[in-house]
């Protein structure tokens, strides 16, 4: 390397595709880092979809200059973020590129002090920061670089040196929080972070890399940052075909064949005319979809192709133009009416879950929770979506919390009310005491006031053997979670559910919850129910079919 002093915008563009491409390959590792043993850990798949937003902008530059790939890393990063970690990661990046937007090369004192500026920012964007987690990796790299920045002969010596102390401090990060230490683990924020520094010091020494993945034009060959991707991860094939109509299908008809095709997946378009009905859905269930449409008339120009196949026929395309055209009317129509006073935004998972909220009135739902959280974008284009004056935004999530601030922030012609709630029940408690003659302010104190006294408790199986809360805790153990920590361990998810109950109930308790969860059967719900009427006389117990994968039951107490 001719030059080992300084870095311009060319070799700063291939190590951060490097860096997003060494965390893409360890994101599955990343995620089994997570302290609990569920089956939903996802800090690798976080921080993996936040950067390759915005690897997606840095690859369709061509030839940056260093301002052009500050705007692509912060803006595509900010508006990709996605859970706590990709948050932070995106402050991280956020505050780094504001450091050097305006320098043509950087050198040692540079970069480290970008490092600190993104540092910095990061803190900001966390009301609580705690010490062994992917911030105190990212503040104690930025100081070794400071203290080695101003006697560094060579950028070559200067990373290895900040890579091996982040790694020290990430080894260290059991010793600064219990529960990683409990756990057996490292932070996986910190790990996720220490992999980017990894690929990023790779770029630095010109290995070889492919960035094709990076190729905006083609996508990241990982993941879309859009919605579509959504519909990528969770529905595994696209299904097309025409049906040859029996007789004139009728306006409540369609309707109803298309809320059945929305149960079934997602990127729904159905065209009808007199004689023939187009049909597109993505769905894990094709056959379904199929069996329904034979009941109205013989099929055509059927296809099911597996996502991953790039290939779309003519008359589905058009018949997606349509629809297109039609949505997009609707928006504009919907856009001209004067704004109402109030909306609402929460995130859900699950079909009951989610009928329960638009019951309540909620103008615009979201898909996530723990398996893929909202991102910042998703956020925006929701709120883009309500036309209110005051929004309030239910996350519903403590992982989603952040995102959802992000995108208040960045948010300039609505008021925009988080309401930090870290749980579906929690978001139902406050979506209940929405009182429309109060202020906004006195509703936000009030629903503060009602998500306090929600504990929730979530039912589910561990993915690998483990140690926490001092609870052993074995591979395929049901596990009930609480508010703050594991509250029973067992092989039978009925006792399990109704030793975690007992430890939310106490003397104040007046309504217990449930929803149960689409791997469970309504028949074993209604005997948890039973059993709980019964060992609560002085509750009220409530049976809801929430439909959310991963718990078999959220239960509420109150």
């Amino acid at each position: 390397m001719v030059n080992n002093k300084t870095i311009d915008a060319r070799i700063l563009s291939r190590m951060f595709l490097a860096g997003a491409k060494n965390l893409e390959a360890k994101k599955e590792w990343i995620n089994e880092l997570n302290v609990f043993p569920v089956p939903d850990g996802d800090t690798g798949t976080n921080m993996t979809m936040t950067i390759m937003a915005a690897a997606a902008e840095v690859g369709s530059l061509g030839e940056p200059d260093m301002e052009s790939l500050a705007k692509a890393i912060s803006s595509g990063s900010l508006r990709g973020a996605r859970g706590n970690s990709g948050v932070i990661l995106s402050q991280l990046l956020r505050g780094f590129t504001r450091s050097v937007k305006n320098s043509k090369e950087l050198d040692a004192i540079d970069i480290a002090a970008a490092m600190e500026k993104g540092v910095e920012t990061a803190y900001k964007a966390v009301m609580k920061p705690k010490e062994g987690t992917i911030l105190t990796v990212a503040r104690e790299a930025a100081a070794k670089a400071v203290e080695l920045a101003e006697t560094a002969e060579d950028l070559d010596t200067f990373f290895q040196s900040v890579i091996a102390h982040a790694e020290e401090t990430l080894a260290k990060t059991p010793e600064m929080l219990p529960v990683l230490k409990e756990a057996g683990v490292v932070d996986s924020g910190g790990q996720g972070l220490l992999e980017v520094y990894h690929g990023a010091y790779d770029g630095f020494l010109g290995k070889e890399i492919d960035y094709t993945q990076f190729d905006k034009a083609k996508g990241p060959a990982v993941t879309k940052i859009d919605a579509q991707t959504e519909a990528d991860i969770k529905f595994g094939y696209c299904t097309e075909f025409i049906i040859l109509l029996n007789q004139p299908m009728s306006e409540e008809t369609e309707h109803e064949f298309k809320k059945f095709l929305m149960s079934l997946g997602d990127s729904i378009v159905l065209v009808a005319d007199d004689e023939i009905v187009k049909v597109h859905v993505h769905t894990n269930h094709p056959g379904q979809a199929i069996e329904k449409a034979l009941t109205f008339g013989a099929l055509s120009r059927m296809k099911i192709d597996n996502m991953r196949e790039e290939h779309q026929e003519k008359l589905i395309k058009d018949a997606e133009k349509m629809a297109k055209e039609q949505a997009e009317q609707e928006e504009k129509e919907e856009a001209a009416q004067p704004p109402k006073e109030v909306g609402f935004i929460s995130v859900s998972v699950g079909k009951g879950m989610t009928e329960i909220f638009k019951e309540l009135g909620v103008d615009y739902l979201i898909e996530g929770g723990q398996t893929m959280n909202p991102s910042t974008e998703d956020m925006l284009n929701a709120i883009a979506k309500v036309n209110a004056k005051t929004i309030y935004i239910f996350p519903n999530n403590k992982n989603i919390v952040l995102a959802a601030n992000q995108a208040r922030d960045l948010t300039e012609d609505k008021e925009i009310v988080v309401v930090p709630t870290k749980t579906i029940p929690q978001g139902i408690t406050a979506m209940i005491s929405y009182v429309p003659e109060k202020n906004s302010a006195e509703n936000t104190e009030a629903m503060l006031q009602a998500i306090e006294h929600v504990k929730t408790g979530q039912i589910t199986y561990a993915v690998r053997d483990t140690r926490i809360d001092d609870k052993e805790i074995h591979e395929g153990d049901m596990m009930g979670i609480g508010d703050h920590g594991i509250l029973a361990v067992g092989k039978d998810r009925m006792e399990v559910a109704k030793e975690t109950v007992a430890q939310m109930v106490d003397d104040e308790s007046e309504v217990i919850s449930i929803y149960y969860g689409a791997d469970t059967e309504e028949a074993e719900a209604e005997e948890l129910a039973t059993a709980l009427e019964e060992a609560y006389p002085d509750c009220d117990v409530e049976l809801n079919a929430g439909g959310q994968p991963i718990y078999y039951y959220v239960i509420s107490v109150e």
